[in-house]
C-alpha cells in the first residue's frame, strides 16, 4: 500500500457549475481516481441540467449522485440564507462583502455575484453535516467564485483548476487573481495555464499554482490501436462555440474541396453556434462532405476518432484539450492550432500538424497532407503521440499530485 492510501483520506468536495456534462468525462475520471486511492468524494453541481443529452451510461451513473444547489427552490435558498447569517453573522457579512467586491467592475457584476453568494450559503448549509475537509472547484469562473464565498462563510478550504479560455480570456474581470490569492492552492492543466495564472497573480502567490494534466479516456490504452484508416475521413470533436473554430474549419473544408481532393468530415458536439454552422455548411455546398454528428456516447466518440485518418481541431483559444490526448492515445495525429498549450502536446511532423489560428489555407494545407501522406507515416505519428501521451497524461500520476496538495496543512487566513 502507497503512503497516500497509508494516511487517512480526506473527505473532499467537487463543485462545478454543471455536471455531469458531454465535455466533461475527464472531471468524473478524475473523481474515480480520487475514490480508488481512497477519498469519499461529494459530487455538487449549481444547476440542475446539463446542456446537451448525456449519452454516456457513466455519465448518467453520475447525475444520480451529484447534488444540485439550486434544487431546493427560491424559498430553500432564502432559508439558507438567512440560517447561515443567524448562524455566523460576522462571517455572513464577511462572505457578502466579498461578494460585492468580487463583482464590482467584473464581468457578470453585482447582482450575478449576490446570486453566487445565496448558493455559497446553500453550499455552505449542505457541506455543514458532512464533515468535508477540502473543496474542488473545477473552472475559474462561477464556481470558483461560490467556493471562495463559501469559504468566506467558514466552509471548507477550497481550491481550483483554471482550464482555459474561460478563465484566460478576461481573468481581471473575473477577479482570477483574486480566487488564487484566496484558495488553499489553485491548479492549471498545462504550462500555458500556469503562466496565465501568474500573470494576473502577484509573485507572492505564485508558489500556490501547480500543474496537473488531465488524462483521456484509458480504454483507448488497451491494447495496440489499429492502422489508420485509407478512408480519406476527418473528426472533429468540440463544443459548437465561437472559440473552436468550426467556421475557419468549414472555410478550409471549401478550400479543400476546390482542389479536386476527395475527402469526408464528421463534426461531433453540440452547442450555440449549431444553426449557424449548419447554415453555412450548406452555403458552401459541403452537405454531401461534411455531417453534423451532434453529441455521442465516449465509446462512440472513440470509434469515430478510430475510424479516421486524423483529428482536426481549429481553436481560436484553449487551454489543452483533452480530445487531442483522446486522439493521439488511440494512435491517430491531429490537427490543431498553435495555440494556449496545445503545443506542449501536438509537434509538427512529430505527432500531427500545428497551424496557424485563425487561417483557412494553412489547415486545408494540413489536411491536404495529411490526406496525401503515406499510412506508415501517420501510423509512426499515432505511435508517437500514443507514446507521449502516456508519458504525460497519466491519471494515476496526476490525480496523487493532486491529492498530496490537497493533504497539506492549509495555511492560517482567509475564513478562519
Amino acid at each position: 500500500m502507497d503512503d497516500l492510501r497509508r494516511e487517512a483520506p480526506p473527505r473532499i468536495a467537487y463543485l462545478i457549475n454543471r455536471y455531469p456534462s458531454v465535455s466533461h468525462a475527464f472531471i468524473r475520471r478524475e473523481i474515480a481516481e480520487l475514490e480508488r486511492l481512497g477519498c469519499a468524494v461529494q459530487r455538487i453541481s449549481i444547476r440542475p441540467e446539463p446542456r446537451e443529452a448525456l449519452e454516456d451510461e457513466s455519465d448518467v451513473a453520475e447525475l444520480a449522485r451529484t447534488h444540485v444547489l439550486l434544487s431546493a427552490g427560491m424559498a430553500g435558498l432564502a432559508r439558507d440564507v438567512v440560517a447561515q447569517c443567524l448562524i455566523a453573522p460576522r462571517a455572513w457579512i464577511r462572505s457578502l462583502a466579498e461578494a460585492l467586491s468580487l463583482g464590482w467592475r467584473s464581468e457578470r457584476g453585482v447582482l450575478r455575484h449576490v446570486a453566487y453568494f445565496v448558493e455559497a450559503c446553500a453550499l455552505k448549509r449542505y457541506l455543514g453535516s458532512s464533515r468535508v475537509e477540502h473543496l474542488h472547484a473545477h473552472f475559474g469562473t462561477n464556481s470558483a467564485a461560490v467556493a471562495l464565498l463559501c469559504r468566506a462563510l467558514g466552509g471548507p478550504p477550497f481550491s481550483f483548476t483554471a482550464h482555459g479560455t474561460e478563465s484566460f480570456d478576461h481573468p481581471r474581470f473575473i477577479k482570477l487573481g483574486r480566487k488564487v490569492e484566496r484558495a488553499r492552492f489553485a491548479i492549471a492543466v498545462c504550462d500555458y495555464g500556469r503562466a496565465q495564472l501568474m500573470r494576473c497573480t502577484p509573485p507572492a502567490d505564485w508558489s500556490k499554482i501547480h500543474v496537473v494534466r488531465c488524462a483521456p479516456d484509458p480504454s483507448g490504452s488497451d491494447g495496440e490501436p489499429p492502422g489508420v484508416s485509407d478512408a480519406p475521413r476527418f473528426v472533429c470533436v468540440a463544443r459548437l462555440s465561437p472559440e473552436k473554430g468550426h467556421l475557419v474549419l468549414l472555410e478550409a473544408a471549401r478550400e479543400l474541396a476546390s482542389t479536386g481532393v476527395d475527402f469526408e468530415m464528421t463534426l461531433i458536439g453540440d452547442g450555440p453556434l449549431r444553426p449557424e454552422i449548419a447554415a453555412r455548411i450548406a452555403e458552401l455546398g459541403l452537405g454531401a462532405r461534411v455531417r453534423l454528428a451532434g453529441s455521442l456516447s465516449g465509446s462512440a466518440v472513440r470509434k469515430a476518432i478510430s475510424e479516421a485518418r486524423a483529428l482536426v481541431l481549429p481553436s481560436l483559444s484553449e487551454g489543452l484539450p483533452v480530445v487531442l490526448m483522446e486522439a493521439l492515445v488511440l494512435g491517430r495525429p491531429v490537427i490543431a492550432t498553435a495555440v494556449g498549450g496545445i503545443p506542449e502536446l501536438v509537434e509538427s511532423g512529430f505527432d500531427g500538424w500545428l497551424i496557424r489560428p485563425g487561417s483557412p489555407t494553412s489547415l486545408a494545407a494540413a489536411m491536404r497532407e495529411a490526406l496525401l501522406a503515406p499510412r506508415d507515416r501517420l501510423d509512426e505519428m499515432g505511435r508517437r503521440g500514443r507514446a507521449r501521451v502516456r508519458e504525460c497524461h497519466d491519471a494515476q500520476t496526476e490525480v496523487r499530485k493532486l491529492l498530496s496538495l490537497m493533504r497539506e496543512p492549509p495555511a492560517p487566513g482567509f475564513g478562519d
